[in-house]
């Protein structure tokens, strides 16, 4: 898109976003008239000015004002597609992506504290680390367009090793403009909103074409390093098709078909891999000796092909192959794409398939230096099968605590052991549970009618237990409560186990037996506060304790995004730091080992930011080997939508569970005591500050839902769920990626910062916190994370949204307090960290933002002529389309903005 006269110093230090902006460029000539072109280079110029604060340069001076709505359309989607294809460039140079230490560091850093590698194999065989797909609605593109960009960035790994024709004979430059004029012509806006079904099939693409391919690869690199092969730790989970919180269109039917299309990919890799072995090992007994065991699975394989006679691994694959031909049509009901001419009975379970590829291996291994059986596809193909099993990815169950309540409150009723079950108190609903729970008699009778919520809730949990039986326990593992406040909250989700099989009572000889977690889920700052009081009740039911203690660990899941919305960026963020801290202790004297899962969204305001940091800043004890982490929207796309960058991401999140498991606490008892009694200081200060603007200024809420795009992007096609948990517009009961998404489109990014700068003004003692800030990762973490915010908020353009609040008065006085307390913020952060201006020590974020200031400038300023035109009653559909295609373009330009 640049042209040669006139090249941002930004885009100049990356040849990759030079080389992809030029074709850009090209193609706007080339399919959008060389009117189009000179009007984009106009703005483009003019904004790039502007931003490097040339003299003359003025915000008015855009040159917008001459497009026609038509042309409007097209501005917006070249700045979109540059964006995105910056994204592309700045993740493959490593600069734009949350990469971190690699495995190798991570072990050298650990020998260096006298940690040796047996120790850290012998923890990441008891470990756990999870990143969890969700499909929560922050990703505004389809994925058709993800998918050409994803061609785009293979195509650059042809040049970089200097390939300059592709397998097809095109040259790679022409290949690469091709995708571009693609990408150019494909619409980026979804006619449809997307149904749980489209979802589960975006996921499944990840799963397929990244997940499967990487993470066996990976280990096999891991291996190298560690010098000896660890259990599979790193799995990755799934929310899609299972999380029922505020989303209606999650039934039965929806989890059965997340789980059967998760078998069916998982169980065709493996066929696709069998073919490939079965084409490669043509190992002849007149070459080779062959163990009796590889002779007695080809024997056992009935394939009497006469030109195997002499080939007994291939014949051994062909059996494998038709045995799980025969498993793929048992567990899901259809034909496998490839089926076998042999029969096969089905295997029960993914260990007895790997055990025959693992006597397939034995016998590589038994000749010459056993180079046939390491690694390769064979064992990539059995650390497959050791990782997805026959389920491909673990699904979890969530639902509100509100539900659970209503639906056990009915099952008792109907079963007529309690008329009241809501009117009775904690203690009593405890106890009722209890004894409900200490036999294995389920309530429900054959023949009653249920309400349909309660129909469709026992109905999930038979579900639940049919995919157990068919696809094993791992296959669903743990049951999230949202809005967790209460023992009895976990008890009741036990209760409705129970009525699916999946809870057994205990005997004098064994603890109760449920393959299911209950799993709280505390949001708010309240239930944050409250968690290590209610999992001590909990642990300390003898029933329970006996449980997690035969069990080995328990989850506790804290969520970022509610409990920022409720109290603040800083506030939330020290909540669940401290909740972590309190909870170790509790789960020490219950004797299980502590899981956390943390719900993280894309933004800062919802947790985001570089994982690696986030891990690293846990405290001390909390991560214990174990943790999981929600993946959303946007996100996903962005650290998982190559086998490069998603490599990259995975084996970062590894390296920093390793390090905040293993490495040694830097801070002293005394220095941590000090730091928290501030951070608690701190954190009052900032709740209160906040607390003042969003929920007790009046006419805020109107405030906000007039200055943002909030009513447009309730409207958008990006998910199956609503925007809201009710019909209410309290910012209560907004949901929390739109109340922070919308906030990105203004370029407020209000819930990133907002009241910090208060608390930093008021502390005195500048001097200790600039010493917190260099030596607490937590304290380094939150901050560097605010300054990404403050860097990418710009309230110049944010007052150009001012014209749409109807109450200019109260709209001009909401604002300048949002100003001062920016201010404030900034100043107190660059105070603390010593710099000059935001990112002074950061300059590869630096550049990054920087270059994408000009290309969002000019599109914040159409969105708001459209925003003006749109609420004055314009009913043109164009100004809807360019609406939605700015906040398309926004979010792909700002990248973590929900």
């Amino acid at each position: 898109m640049n042209s040669p006269h006139k090249t941002d110093s930004s885009l100049s230090q990356n040849p990759d976003i030079r080389f992809l902006g030029k074709l850009l460029g090209d193609v706007i000539r080339a399919y959008g008239g060389d009117k189009l072109y000179r009007q984009t280079e106009y703005i483009r110029s003019a904004s790039v000015d502007r931003a490097r604060g040339v003299e003359g340069a003025h915000l008015a001076d855009t040159g917008l004002d001459a497009l026609s709505l038509d042309d409007t359309l097209s501005f917006v989607r070249g700045f979109m597609l540059f964006s995105m294809l910056a994204n592309l460039a700045e993740d493959r140079q490593g600069t734009g992506s949350d990469f971190g230490a690699d495995l190798a560091t991570a072990v050298a850093q650990l020998e260096q504290h006298g940690i040796d590698r047996a120790k850290i194999v012998e923890m990441l065989d008891g470990a756990l680390i999870a990143p969890v797909m969700t499909a929560h609605p922050t990703e505004v593109r389809r994925k058709s367009m993800i998918d050409h960009k994803n061609r785009i960035a293979d195509l650059m790994r042809l040049k970089d090793v200097g390939q300059d024709t592709t397998e097809a004979g095109e040259t790679v430059d022409e290949a690469i403009f091709r995708q571009i004029a693609l990408l150019w012509q494909t619409r980026p806006l979804r006619r449809e909103r997307l149904y749980v079904q489209d979802e589960i099939e975006n996921v499944l693409a990840y799963f397929r074409d990244v997940f499967l391919p990487v993470l066996p690869a990976l280990y096999a690199q891991w291996e190298r390093v560690l010098g000896s092969r660890p259990s599979s730790f790193l799995r990755v989970g799934n929310w899609i098709g299972g999380d029922r919180d505020g989303n209606p269109y999650v039934q039965a039917d929806q989890l059965r078909s997340a789980l059967s299309r998760g078998c069916q990919e998982a169980l065709a890799y493996y066929m696709d891999r069998l073919h490939e072995l079965g084409a490669e090992l043509s190992i002849s007994t007149e070459l080779a000796h062959v163990p009796q065991a590889v002779l007695d699975l080809a024997e056992a394989s009935g394939d009497t092909s006469p030109s195997r006679v002499d080939e007994p691994y291939r014949r051994a694959i062909s059996g494998i192959y038709a045995r799980l031909a025969a498993t793929y049509r048992q567990r899901t009901g259809k034909t496998p794409p490839r089926p076998s001419a042999l029969p096969g009975a089905p295997y029960d379970e993914p260990g007895a398939f790997r055990r025959d590829l693992v006597l397939v291996a034995q016998g590589l291994a038994s000749e010459g230096n056993g180079a046939l059986a390491t690694g390769g596809a064979l064992g990539r193909l059995i650390r497959a099968v050791e990782t997805f099993g026959f389920h491909l990815a673990t699904l979890d169950m969530r639902q509100n605590s509100a539900v659970h309540e209503r639906v056990v409150a009915e099952l008792l009723k109907e079963a007529g052991v309690a008329t009241d079950y809501a009117g009775l108190d904690e203690m009593a609903r405890v106890a009722l549970l209890r004894a409900e729970l200490a036999n294995n008699r389920p309530l429900g009778a054959r023949g009653a009618v249920y309400s349909e919520e309660t129909t469709s809730e026992l109905a999930i949990v038979q579900a639940a237990a049919d995919a157990h039986r068919l696809y094993g326990p791992q296959c669903i593992a743990v049951y999230i409560i949202s809005k967790a406040e209460s023992v009895s909250d976990l008890l009741e989700v036990a209760l409705l186990l129970k009525e699916a099989g999946l809870w057994r009572a205990a005997t004098s000889e064994a603890a109760p037996v449920c393959p299911i977690m209950p799993v709280p889920l505390f949001e708010t700052i309240a239930d944050l506060e409250a968690a290590p009081a209610i999992m001590s009740a909990y642990f300390g039911l003898p029933e329970i304790g006996a449980l997690v203690r035969a069990r080995g660990h328990q989850e506790v899941m804290i969520g970022y995004s509610d409990s920022n919305k409720d109290g603040g960026y800083i506030t939330s963020t020290w909540g669940l730091y401290k909740a972590s801290s309190a909870l170790e202790p509790v789960f020490a004297q219950a004797g299980t080992k502590m899981q956390l899962f943390h719900g993280r969204g894309g933004a800062v305001g919802r947790g985001g930011g570089s994982a690696f940091a986030a891990i690293r800043a846990q405290p001390s004890g909390s991560v214990q080997g174990r943790i999981r982490i929600t993946e959303q929207g946007e996100v996903i796309a962005a650290k998982y939508g190559t086998r490069d960058v998603a490599a990259a991401n995975l084996e970062s999140m590894t390296s920093a569970t390793l390090l905040a498991t293993l490495e040694p606490e830097a801070l002293s008892v005394t220095d941590h005591a000090r730091f928290t009694t501030v951070m608690d200081q701190l954190s009052r200060d900032a709740f209160a500050a906040y607390r003042s603007l969003v929920y007790d200024t009046a006419g805020f809420r109107e405030f906000f839902r007039e200055l943002t795009p909030i009513q447009e992007i309730s409207g958008l096609k990006i998910g199956s769920r609503p925007a809201s948990r009710t019909k209410s517009t309290r910012i209560e009961d907004l949901r929390a990626i739109p109340w922070v998404f919308s906030w990105a489109q203004a370029r407020v990014m209000l819930p990133g910062w907002y009241g910090v700068g208060h608390a930093l003004d008021a502390f005195g003692d500048k001097a200790l916190l600039a010493d917190m800030a260099q030596a607490w990762p937590f304290f380094h973490s939150a901050l560097a994370n605010m300054e990404m915010v403050l860097a990418k908020s710009d309230l110049a353009i944010a007052e150009r949204y001012l014209p749409l609040v109807k109450d200019q008065d109260a709209g001009q006085a909401i604002f300048g307090r949002i100003r001062d307390g920016w201010m404030k913020s900034r100043d107190g952060l660059l105070g603390i960290t010593s710099q000059s201006r935001l990112l002074e020590r950061n300059e590869p974020l630096d550049r990054s933002i920087r270059l994408r200031l000009p290309y969002i400038e000019p599109l914040n300023l159409l969105q708001v002529e459209l925003l003006k035109r749109h609420r004055a009653g314009d009913t043109d559909e164009r100004i809807k389309e360019g609406i939605e295609l700015s906040i398309n373009a926004i979010a792909t330009a700002l990248r973590n903005s929900g």
